[in-house]
């Protein structure tokens, strides 16, 4: 199984910009094939890697509970849906994508979840690297979607909410018992790659493990509104340096 690293975090503090960067990182090391993985119901990682997803887990979900009796004589529903998950996945050069996306239908949410779960087990074996960039909140934490994972990087911004949603994370992984190796918090979009010294208190108070912190960068939100993606960012890009400098210190091998 290849190196897993999960990114979660509140919604909004750019930990989808981070998973980018992270796959950049890892292509530009050489360390591919790379699967990344949005299990976001909000799927926007296919943007910041400048692929094009057409097929979603979610998708995938809904078709085979509408044509349960259209699958290939002889073949499974399990079998179905790896042949079908398999068909989903982006190529590109270096990493292939896989989206989760959001199920069509009324049904249950939860079951998309399982079958990327699942299915992400199964492909993990063909990519060294892994990256999966997870829904806003706790809610894969507690489906336990974000399990074996070799790291875990909580992701906040610079406000007291980011800051006590990213400490939630860290109780319930505790609390849950997840099979996680290491954990790190990141702290995205600082004014100027500083943390206020009452924030630093609390997060050494809180026993979180702080991993570095990345700047505001106005490149992301020029080539956000230019429609590029953030993975074109060069290196001496403020946000890109930042992170890699976090990324080499926490020693990916």
């Amino acid at each position: 199984m290849g190196f897993s690293i999960a990114l979660a975090g509140k919604g909004g503090t750019g930990k989808t910009s981070i998973a980018g960067f992270l796959v950049k990182y890892l292509l530009e090391r050489k360390k591919g094939p790379i699967l990344a993985v949005d299990a976001d119901a909000n799927a926007n990682l296919n943007e910041v890697l400048g692929v094009k997803a057409t097929e979603t887990v979610g998708h995938i979900r809904e078709e085979a509970s509408e044509t349960a009796g259209g699958r290939p004589a002889g073949m499974s529903l399990d079998e179905y849906f790896e042949f079908r998950v398999n068909q989903a996945l982006v190529e590109a050069k270096g990493f292939d994508l896989l989206v989760m996306g959001r199920p069509e239908g009324p049904g249950c949410y939860c079951a998309a979840n399982h079958i990327i779960r699942k299915y992400t087990d199964h492909l993990s074996d063909r990519y060294p690297y892994v990256v999966m960039d997870n829904e806003a909140g706790l809610e894969h934490l507690s489906r336990r979607t974000t399990q074996d994972t070799d790291l875990l990087i909580v992701v906040s911004d610079p406000t007291v909410r980011g800051l006590k949603a990213a400490e939630r994370v860290f109780e319930l992984v505790r609390e849950l018992k997840l099979r996680i190796k290491r954990l790190a918090l990141i702290v995205n979009r600082t004014a100027d790659g500083t943390l206020d010294p009452d924030f630093q208190k609390t997060i050494e108070a809180d026993n979180m493990p702080l991993a570095g912190v990345i700047p505001l960068d106005e490149n992301i939100t020029k080539y956000d509104m230019e429609g590029k993606p953030l993975i074109a960012l060069p290196v001496d890009s403020k946000a890109v340096k930042a992170a890699y400098d976090i990324f080499n210190n926490l020693d990916i091998p």
